[in-house]
């Protein structure tokens, strides 16, 4: 029987990255959707057509400089849809060949996607979890980060109560890290019992 294929979501700087750890350490396959992306950018078709789009500003000591890129597109909205129709089906086709590859011992594999109710992947998974927090907490969080605009970052995604509410589970993210570690491991357990249920 193929793995439990769980999608993870939240808001900017909800600690998406610490749940996909935690998710790992309670023994689940992960792939985080971001770091493909990054790979991508790095892969030569890729980086040439950002080259020819926007011209050498965008390459710094021969790799794409993804903040010149992050202030392009989010300057220019059409330049960020330009992007995203770029990367998102390449990113959509990595997430599917990673899937395709994992040992038959996996029993829950589970893919962080920021924007995955943006760009309606929530059919592709058997649960969506949404990690969320205190608003106050996650711009600290996102300063810390160094993720400059956190306003201007967080209008272009759905607000975290309406991720939240389109979400099968919900984790709060408020705590420590061992109350998330704790909290994770006991949705793996429910994950895995109930098989394949949305």
């Amino acid at each position: 029987m193929p793995p439990t294929f769980v999608g993870l979501t939240g808001g900017i700087g909800a600690g998406k990255s610490e749940a996909l750890a935690a998710f790992e350490r309670a023994g689940a396959a992960t792939l985080a959707s971001d770091r493909v992306a990054h790979e991508l950018l790095r892969s030569g078709q890729v980086r040439d057509q950002l080259v020819e789009r926007w011209g050498e500003e965008v390459v710094r000591e021969g790799e794409i400089d993804r903040g010149r890129v992050a202030e392009i597109v989010f300057e220019a909205p059409g330049e960020l849809e330009w992007l995203e129709s770029e990367l998102h089906p390449r990113v959509a086709d990595r997430i599917a060949a990673w899937r395709a590859e994992l040992p038959p011992s996996a029993k829950l594999a589970v893919v962080e996607v920021p924007l995955l109710f943006e760009t309606g992947l929530e059919g592709v998974f058997d649960a969506v979890v949404c990690i969320v927090a205190e608003d106050a907490e996650r711009e600290r969080r996102a300063a810390e980060r160094g993720l400059a605009g956190f306003e201007g970052r967080s209008e272009r995604q759905l607000s975290q109560d309406e991720k939240a509410a389109r979400a099968a589970h919900v984790i709060d993210n408020d705590g420590t890290l061992a109350d998330l570690d704790a909290k994770i491991a006991e949705l793996v357990d429910e994950l895995i019992g109930s098989g394949h249920s949305r």
